[in-house]
């Protein structure tokens, strides 16, 4: 349903950011979609990937762009940003933090995808353009 719903906008990119579904094949076999995940990846795949990060005692976190592939979390890597975990944080104040990175790095990135273009070989993305500085935590 999503796919032929899709197919009547011919979008040149999908956004799902925060969806938390798994695309089937056929959305992406035809579409072009990124995501974000509010974690380092390849570190910290899934649905808790902030407690994860915390659980595991990691120093610095951050947001990752991606493009989606059949896997979770498992897509070529197009940006990340740093967030460093601070003394007393908890998951609910690093996941504010590392938000409000990561919107501002997928913005970035959408303007600069679609200003710009991108290369994909094998899993190494070449965006078009400089990033904003204004996508680092340090730049809040």
């Amino acid at each position: 349903m999503l796919a032929a719903r899709l197919a009547e906008f011919s979008p040149d990119l999908v956004v799902s950011a925060g969806f938390m579904r798994i695309l089937g094949r056929e959305v992406l076999q035809e579409n072009t979609v990124i995501n974000t995940h509010p974690a380092l990846l390849p570190a910290f795949p899934g649905a808790h990937a902030v407690r994860d990060a915390l659980d595991y005692g990691v120093k610095v976190t951050g947001a990752t762009v991606h493009f989606v592939d059949e896997g979770v979390d498992t897509g070529p890597v197009i940006e990340q940003a740093v967030v460093r975990v601070e003394e007393g944080d908890d998951v609910a104040t690093l996941h504010e933090r590392i938000k409000t990175v990561e919107r501002r790095m997928l913005v970035d990135v959408v303007g600069r995808l679609a200003r710009h273009g991108w290369t994909l070989n094998d899993r190494q993305v070449k965006l078009g353009g400089a990033p904003s500085r204004d996508v680092t935590e340090e730049n809040r």
